[in-house]
């Protein structure tokens, strides 16, 4: 018995060892999975862009700034006073803090008045704001202990000598769900488009139908597509039904045009699917295909800001967010369906995915007619 138990264990042995993407999801999945967790997610971001916009120039302003500056939270935008770029920033996402200073803050203060800070906070992450807000708070409150002093220390008794308020753009009341669930159709679409298409070339080969399909007198680009259109319409299906949901079920609210919104929606399922078909070009078998689809999703779901905030990642982990196309699509149906992005806004992630889909399109083609070749 243990002689045939040995011969068993020898065989499976060997086969493993012939099956490189075993070997490679054995070894390599835990290591980046050690990687994501350990290195790249961090629920507590730092170095947050936060705008300034002092109406008032004097030294208290002054000071606030620098103690901003001085905390690791935020890297400070310092504007004009009274030119509204901030709040052009918040909604294009290039800040996500605007601290507005009054133009009588500092009289208001010397006075005893106890003046008011405006502090909008772009909610569309409110995973990523609660900290960051607390800490605009200390940095307010270490100011005003360094400047009252003297002749102005009787401000300091008493309540805070300065009223932070807080705005929250976009998602006031911090639902969860409304920044999950425009994010979850770039994860569903990922998954399904990426992991089906992947199998798709891989299957002609395992299941020896490819010598009848290269018979045939398609092209690579037709074949290709034929391919492709079948998981095309499962992805229109899919979006349909989210967005129902988003809007029925967790009243999400919808600030933006429902047809760029499909439009990017479509280009976004296109790159998936060149995506999926360049991977299927790449293997040999179903279970090769399934394996490199999961070594793409997982990042997919963890980097692309959609689980964790992209900001709290370190820079070299932003870096590698930047190629996966999840990253980009979040960031349009977020920005469409929370601030009411026109196609002006949508421009820079529209032209990346443009880029992927050229590259994607052109190495799946060619491999293609390599391997029909």
């Amino acid at each position: 018995m243990w002689e045939r138990i040995g011969a068993m264990i020898f065989k499976e042995s060997r086969q493993m060892a012939r099956d490189p993407g075993t070997i490679a999801m054995m070894l390599f999945f835990p290591i980046i999975q050690l990687m994501i967790f350990g290195f790249a997610i961090n629920n507590d971001p730092r170095h947050l862009p936060l705008a300034v916009e002092a109406n008032d120039q004097s030294t208290f302003s002054r000071q606030i700034v620098a103690s901003l500056r001085n905390t690791s939270y935020f890297d400070v935008i310092e504007l004009k006073g009274g030119s509204g770029e901030g709040d052009r920033l918040i909604a294009d996402g290039e800040a996500q803090f605007l601290l507005t200073l009054p133009p009588d803050f500092a009289r208001a203060l010397v006075r005893g008045q106890r003046p008011q800070l405006l502090l909008t906070v772009d909610a569309t992450d409110p995973a990523s704001t609660g900290p960051a807000v607390a800490a605009v708070q200390a940095a307010v409150d270490t100011a005003m202990a360094q400047q009252l002093v003297g002749p102005l220390s009787a401000r300091k008794q008493g309540s805070a000598p300065v009223d932070l308020v807080l705005h929250r753009s976009y998602n006031p009341e911090g639902i969860t769900s409304h920044n999950t669930v425009p994010g979850l159709l770039a994860i569903i679409l990922s998954m399904t488009m990426v992991a089906l298409t992947a199998m798709s070339v891989s299957r002609e080969v395992e299941q020896g139908t490819m010598e009848n399909l290269l018979a045939t007198p398609l092209r690579p680009i037709e074949v290709m597509v034929g391919k492709i259109v079948p998981y095309f319409v499962l992805g229109l299906v899919q979006v349909l039904v989210v967005l129902a949901a988003a809007a029925l079920v967790f009243k999400v609210p919808f600030m933006g045009s429902l047809p760029l919104l499909l439009s990017v929606t479509l280009l976004f399922t296109v790159v998936c699917l060149a995506l999926g078909f360049t991977m299927s070009t790449l293997v040999k078998s179903q279970v090769q295909s399934m394996q490199m689809s999961m070594f793409y999703l997982m990042p997919s779901i963890l980097l692309s800001g959609f689980a964790f905030p992209y900001r709290g990642m370190p820079v070299v982990v932003q870096w590698i967010a930047e190629i996966l196309p999840p990253t980009h699509y979040i960031r349009l149906v977020r920005g469409i369906m929370l601030k009411g992005w026109d196609w002006r806004h949508t421009l820079p992630e529209t032209g990346v995915l443009l880029l992927m889909l050229v590259v994607l399109g052109t190495v799946a083609v060619r491999r293609y007619r390599d391997t029909v070749a």
